[in-house]
């Protein structure tokens, strides 16, 4: 797989890794099983110190996407290293959800801006901050959501930061094409990972979207990794500013004949 992929000897820094279960975790451990040197980047001196442990010497980096100094500090570590970077893995999203879900114009304008922030500009920050870094071919990928049109009461205000995201990255690729960096999303569908667990309700969700899968088996973390691992690879060399959707197919299957029936006739036997 290696080979065919050519990410051989590439060095891609993937961020927002928490524990095996993080998509980071899935990517990172796929890059290099296929050859690449992987640089991994955390939120805190506490969070470096935890995945030490799962990476071993793999270099892990500190940065904090909500300071512009924190980010300008990664910049120049990469710099100091003399790092060229062959591809950039965006995996970064908070949402503050204490409280529960609320109608969505009871949203707070501090947890909105707040979700935008560490959503969706932290890539438009980050890519501009590492601008120097990017070695020709370079792909960055984002990791964002199926769909940001489905109104889901629960995820609430995190669906318009991704919204945001998915434009932004239209943007980056626009304005780095010149430079020959391309730029994509994987929009991946419902996934068991500890910050989905944040989510109020998740997993109610997580077994709906099970059912409206079309194979009726939910969505694998390894297999949007592996998604991730093609738009980083010069196999993908074609695409640019795209969502690549990996749902498993639920988005075309929410007329599903038995989910419908469970809706309209719940007391009849299957």
């Amino acid at each position: 797989m290696s080979g065919w992929l050519g990410l051989d000897g590439k060095t891609v820094l993937v961020t927002g890794l928490a524990n095996k279960k993080s998509v980071a975790w899935h990517v990172g451990d796929g890059l290099a099983k296929a050859g690449a040197n992987v640089l991994w980047c955390v939120h805190t001196e506490k969070r470096k110190d935890e995945v030490a442990k799962l990476v071993g010497d793999a270099p892990v980096f500190v940065c904090d996407v909500e300071r512009e100094d924190s980010i300008a500090a990664l910049s120049r570590a990469l710099a100091e290293r003399g790092t060229q970077l062959d591809g950039l893995v965006h995996s970064i999203a908070f949402a503050n959800y204490t409280g529960g879900p609320k109608p969505f114009q009871h949203t707070s304008k501090a947890d909105f801006l707040r979700a935008v922030d560490v959503s969706c500009f932290s890539l438009v920050a980050l890519s501009g901050a590492l601008e120097e870094r990017f070695a020709p071919g370079a792909s960055v990928v984002a990791i964002s959501i199926s769909t940001t049109r489905m109104a889901a009461e629960n995820y609430g205000f995190m669906a318009p930061a991704k919204a945001a995201l998915d434009s932004s990255v239209a943007f980056l690729a626009k304005s780095f094409a010149p430079r020959g960096v391309r730029f994509n999303a994987v929009a991946a569908g419902l996934l068991k990972t500890s910050s989905s667990a944040g989510i109020p309700g998740y997993l109610d969700s997580y077994l709906f979207a099970e059912q409206a899968t079309l194979r009726k088996k939910n969505l694998e973390t390894r297999e949007v990794a592996d998604t991730v691992l093609f738009l980083l690879s010069p196999r993908s060399s074609g695409l640019a500013a795209q969502s690549v959707v990996v749902d498993a197919g639920m988005g075309v299957n929410f007329f599903d004949r038995e989910l419908v029936r469970r809706a309209t006739r719940p007391e009849a036997a299957p």
